[in-house]
């Protein structure tokens, strides 16, 4: 895929089609975060010529997370709604619920952290539509972090990734991203999944419609980073899950199957030879680790032709027929659609 990318700039496109917009911010123990974001968002789309709301995401905050965030939300009204998760269920999780909680024809993902600025936000949700694209993702190119525990895992997990599922982004882990709803909604996130999600939509979209955009990157100021070099074994793990799924989802008998094949001819072979053995020689075989190895073999490819494609299927049918679910809400707040939205020219809160 040939990525475009623009230097960032404060400039949103001259015009953009009709739509809705639809922030979603997940946070977890951000309590001295949550005031500044809400003014940044505030700030950066407060001449924004179409209707949007700003999701806030409380991933069960052990801090004074929740009661910042309910005070924004009074603050400047209803277009600013939060979902409360009954726990930690991890940032994949609460990003999920952040999306599937979202109204708005365009969704756009962000970190809590303050180190993406919200004044991106316009101009990535202008080439998503200018350009006809499903997703827009940041790109941190100068990235303020440090060189050692982020900046280098953080490339090498980059090529890595786009190695292994072929779509080609300089920074899969900027949280900064506009895309579709209709797009974004068809995807399903676990684990550790939300550095994948453009390798996801590539399973939904083609990777044509996926670009990159420069976007700025600020230190961070308040608070502390939730990740560290022991996230690298998650991503390695989701890794080989994201790679099946893009390369086996519509038919997971091809990769078991062809293990479980394999398997069965290297065993039919030994102990066709050892039958060969018996007839023709008369060789004792009873007694040769060949007859156990054969026979082994044999039944593990049955096993990894009927198990291993039962199991894998099965567990996708469970989580996408919506009989489980990644996170749980509480008591979630569902407001008129008609009124909760910041319209454009709508005075902001003091």
């Amino acid at each position: 895929m040939n990525t475009v990318v623009t230097p960032a700039t404060s400039q949103a496109p001259v015009s953009i089609p009709p739509h809705r917009l639809s922030v979603v911010v997940p946070m977890y123990n951000e309590a001295e975060n949550v005031a500044p974001l809400a003014k940044r968002v505030h700030e950066a789309l407060h001449d924004y010529a179409f209707p949007w709301e700003l999701i806030l995401v409380d991933d069960g905050s052990s801090d004074g997370t929740p009661g910042e965030l309910e005070a924004a939300a009074r603050h400047y009204g209803p277009h600013v709604r939060v979902v409360s998760l009954m726990r930690n269920f991890k940032q994949t999780a609460a990003m999920q619920a952040g999306v599937d909680a979202a109204r708005g024809d365009v969704i756009v993902t962000m970190d809590g952290d303050l180190q993406n600025d919200p004044i991106d936000i316009p101009r990535m949700v202008g080439r998503l539509l200018n350009e006809n694209l499903d997703l827009v993702a940041g790109w941190r190119k100068n990235r303020k972090d440090g060189m050692v525990l982020r900046k280098i895992p953080s490339r090498i997990a980059n090529r890595l990734i786009a190695r292994i599922t072929g779509v080609k982004l300089n920074d899969y882990g900027c949280s900064l991203k506009a895309f579709r709803a209709s797009v974004i909604k068809n995807v399903r996130l676990y684990g550790e999944m939300h550095r994948f999600i453009p390798a996801w939509l590539a399973t939904v979209t083609t990777p044509r419609r996926i670009a990159e955009e420069v976007v700025t990157h600020h230190a961070r100021q308040f608070g502390q980073s939730k990740y560290g070099i022991s996230r690298t074994f998650r991503v390695i793990l989701d890794l080989i899950s994201v790679f099946f799924f893009m390369r086996y989802r519509a038919r997971p008998g091809h990769f078991f199957g062809g293990i479980g094949l394999g398997m069965g001819v290297i065993g039919g072979l030994i102990l066709s030879w050892l039958a060969a053995l018996k007839l023709f020689t008369g060789a004792s075989i009873g007694g040769r680790p060949l007859l156990l190895l054969g026979f082994f073999m044999i039944i593990a490819s049955f096993q990894f032709i009927s198990t291993g494609v039962l199991a894998e299927t099965l567990a996708r049918i469970y989580f996408e027929s919506g009989a489980a679910s990644q996170y749980r809400v509480r008591d979630p707040d569902e407001p008129d659609d008609s009124d909760a939205w910041h319209k454009p020219g709508q005075a902001e809160a003091e």
